[in-house]
């Protein structure tokens, strides 16, 4: 079940996802609370799980990983242990930024990270294609990223009149 959310709590949450290291004091003035009510509701908003984390977000290209590659995965067999081992053995692999379980012809898609086009290779034989199950990779060469964002858009699922 999701958490409920009312406007103030949207609120904070757009300026925090605008920049994270906004003082909890700023927060208040621009919302219209106080600093003891926005600081409660970012710890519940925290503790339920609505912020999952509070990062810096790279480019991926200033910092040597200039090729993203995302990779349709095909399993062979889907028995009850194959899949998940398949999650965690990538899951130890930095190349593996993302990992999401598909429905349809492919039962997953990895975005990667390389620093080119050899490393992307390497990675393929020596590590993915190794892993138990794996029947077949398709490939895609992202050439550009013309749109962009780490940005939701929360709605309120309540009053407003919800207490702190």
């Amino acid at each position: 079940m999701s958490p409920r959310l009312d406007s103030m709590d949207v609120r904070i949450l757009d300026i925090l996802q605008e920049d994270v290291t906004t003082p909890i004091g700023t927060i208040a003035e621009r919302i219209g609370s106080s600093k003891t009510v926005v600081w409660r509701r970012i710890q519940r908003l925290t503790d339920k799980g609505v912020i999952r984390h509070r990062v810096a977000i790279l480019d991926h290209r200033k910092i040597g990983a200039g090729v993203m590659v995302f990779a349709f995965i095909k399993m062979a067999r889907h028995n009850r242990d194959v899949l998940p081992r398949f999650i965690d053995d990538i899951s130890g692999y930095p190349q593996v930024v993302e990992c999401h379980t598909l429905m349809g012809h492919m039962d997953f898609l990895l975005k990667i990270l390389v620093a080119d086009i050899e490393e992307y290779e390497h990675f393929v034989w020596q590590k993915i294609s190794q892993i138990d199950g794996v029947q077949e990779i398709n490939s895609s060469i992202s050439m550009s990223q013309p749109v962009y964002t780490t940005r939701l858009t929360p709605r309120a699922t309540t009053a407003d009149a919800d207490s702190d």
